[in-house]
Order: structure tokens, then C-alpha cells, then sequence
């Protein structure tokens, strides 16, 4: 599958077969989030694979006001941690006011997802969650900035919706 067939097939995930996710394709979706760039190749996040009795409970940290229901389905949830930044990242992030340790989760995050399509898996990424029951599960002592489920798709593939070309983009010449 190249690129463009992998963005626009890529989508996010709202019901989930039971069926485990095999070690090897953990391995390629884990590989391909190493590789992911960060501001000054800090690696500011931790990420922590949910299975089993930890992927429930983080999916119950994930389903507070009748939210992310769905998260109890997916067999894998995977967990970002943020981590303290390199002094050098440090350094630029107090000078710019930019929030580089943000960008880096979400490339991180784009890198996860869109290895997990090319490999026939579903994601969807939960901003929603008890930030203190996702720790006590992960062990963690950072703050969780997203969990992202994982597993093999229940429901066929749905039309994208996506604002117009000409609302997004601006040229300036």
C-alpha cells in the first residue's frame, strides 16, 4: 500500500473483532513509533502496551460520562506517557513557547496509526480519560496524553468526511 492509499484508508476505529493482535504486528506498529521524529531526537514519551486485563481497565478509564464505550472491545490499548524533555528540546521549548513534547506525541501517534492500517488494523485515538486510573494501571508517574486502541476492524469502511481543501489551506506568495 503506498502513502496516499494508506491516508485515505486509514480511519478511526469505533468497533472492534475480539480477535488478539498477533506479537509480530505489535512489533511492526512499535518499531515504526521508534522511528518517529522528535524535537532534538528527545523521545519525550513512554509508550506502554495494554493486553488483557490492563487493556480493560485502561478502556474503563477511557469510558467515564458514556464516553469511548467502544475502548472495551479493542484487545490493545496503547498508552502515552509524557516524559521530561532532553535539556536541549528544554532549552528551545522555554525560548520558543512552543510545547515541542505535544508535536512529538502526535507524530508519535500518526506513526502508530498508520503502520497499524498498512498492517489491516484499526485505531482510535482517546483524548478522553482519568489521567489517575490510567497511571495506577501503567505504573506511571508522568501524565498520560492519549490512549490509543488497537485491534482488527468489526465495521467496513465508512466514507471519510473532511472539511473542503480551500477551508484548510491558505497560499501566500
Amino acid at each position: 500500500m503506498n502513502f496516499s492509499e494508506l491516508v485515505n484508508s486509514r480511519q478511526s476505529c469505533r468497533k472492534y473483532h475480539p480477535t488478539p493482535v498477533e506479537r509480530e504486528k505489535l512489533d511492526a506498529v512499535m518499531a515504526a513509533a521508534r522511528l518517529a521524529p522528535s524535537a532534538c531526537n528527545g523521545q519525550p514519551y513512554r509508550i506502554t502496551l495494554c493486553q488483557g486485563d490492563a487493556a480493560k481497565r485502561v478502556a474503563r478509564a477511557c469510558m467515564g460520562m458514556g464516553m469511548n464505550k467502544f475502548a472495551a472491545d479493542a484487545p490493545v490499548l496503547i498508552v502515552i506517557s509524557e516524559e521530561a524533555y532532553v535539556p536541549s528540546a528544554a532549552f528551545g521549548a522555554k525560548v520558543k513557547k512552543n510545547d515541542y513534547r505535544s508535536i512529538d506525541i502526535g507524530l508519535l501517534a500518526a506513526h502508530i496509526t498508520f503502520m497499524a492500517a498498512e498492517l489491516g488494523l484499526g485505531t482510535c485515538m482517546l483524548g478522553w480519560f482519568d489521567d489517575a486510573a490510567v497511571r495506577e494501571v501503567t505504573g506511571s508517574n508522568m501524565p498520560t496524553r492519549l490512549v490509543i486502541t488497537l485491534g482488527y476492524p468489526a465495521d467496513a469502511q465508512r466514507t471519510k468526511k473532511r472539511k473542503d481543501i480551500s477551508e484548510l489551506v491558505t497560499e501566500v506568495e
